[in-house]
């Protein structure tokens, strides 16, 4: 009979003891979602707006590669661009493609590497939000490669963001005659804010310039912390499309390979670490999954 008390009591106690604990860890994850609930309604009213800069359809994806890994490949790239409202000031991330296409069929350059084309210009595509170029307070580029500097002269009164190496680079000799550049349609912008690392755009953690150099000097990448989609991740050029990203494949034309290896594990492990939603920037399939809106 002692024995048959003594382990009702164990069992009892068992069972209390996981009882405890499942209530300990069931009130700690409601604390924490509650926690969570609370710092997202203190965010302020932060909205990204998706458009369109344009196509481009790599007739050589292997480009896109060190090696033979997409050779004979070819695919279709989108070239989006953001417009980041926030109660303290609107943001202009990327512009795309040269405006010089608007209306023309899709274009080959040299070499014929790339064909592009662009149905919009960046005033109508604004005018749709309700916006026009005086609206834009601040102009960043993940990178000054001429598809995402394409429509930026508009902005001639914006404060340019950027990393100082890039700005160096720009004004060097690296890139004239060199095909990727297109100076003359940036040269507008001449007041400029030089950053070196990370810049805090609106001073709370809802929009912030992430330096990730490799694809060329001083390329950026973009973090949002939005109310309703969570935290929010723009690519740049740190990848241009889902497979280069699973592969972890490095473009042969990009500036500095060693450095673009390390920006990869820094934006991944960011990217983890924030469990942020990533928006690979060329990527088609992106762009037609993400919403025109996003808040």
């Amino acid at each position: 009979m002692k024995n048959i008390l003594l382990i009702a009591a164990l069992a009892i106690t068992t069972i209390s003891c996981e009882e405890f604990k499942k209530g300990y860890e069931d009130g700690k994850q409601k604390a924490e979602d509650q926690k969570e609930t609370a710092a997202a309604e203190e965010l302020p009213e932060v909205t990204l707006y998706k458009l369109d800069g344009g196509t481009v359809m790599a007739n050589n994806l292997n480009l896109f590669a060190q090696g033979d890994t997409y050779k004979g490949e070819s695919k279709e790239l989108a070239d989006a661009f953001f417009v980041i409202k926030h109660p303290k000031g609107t943001l202009l991330w990327d512009t795309g493609l040269p405006e010089m296409l608007v209306g023309q069929e899709p274009y080959t350059p040299e070499g014929g590497a790339f064909t592009i084309s662009r149905k919009d210009s960046i005033t109508t595509q604004l005018k749709g939000i309700g916006m026009t170029p005086e609206d834009i307070d601040m102009i960043a580029f993940s990178h000054i490669h001429f598809d995402h500097t394409g429509a930026a002269n508009h902005f001639a009164k914006a404060t340019w963001l950027v990393q100082e190496s890039e700005y160096d680079f720009a004004n060097g000799e690296d890139i004239k005659g060199n095909s990727f550049y297109a100076p003359d349609s940036f040269n507008k912008l001449t007041n400029v804010e030089k950053l070196n690392g990370d810049k805090d755009v609106f001073g709370d953690g809802t929009v912030v310039i992430k330096s990730m150099p490799g694809h060329t000097p001083g390329h950026q990448v973009l973090f949002l912390r939005l109310k309703e989609n969570g935290p929010t991740l723009l690519s740049g050029d740190v990848y241009h499309f889902e497979q280069n990203r699973k592969d972890t494949i490095v473009p042969q034309f990009n500036y500095d390979i060693p450095a673009t290896d390390q920006s990869i594990k820094d934006f991944e492990a960011f990217a983890k670490a924030e469990n942020a939603k990533v928006i690979i920037q060329h990527d088609a399939g992106n762009f037609a999954q993400t919403p025109a809106i996003l808040n």
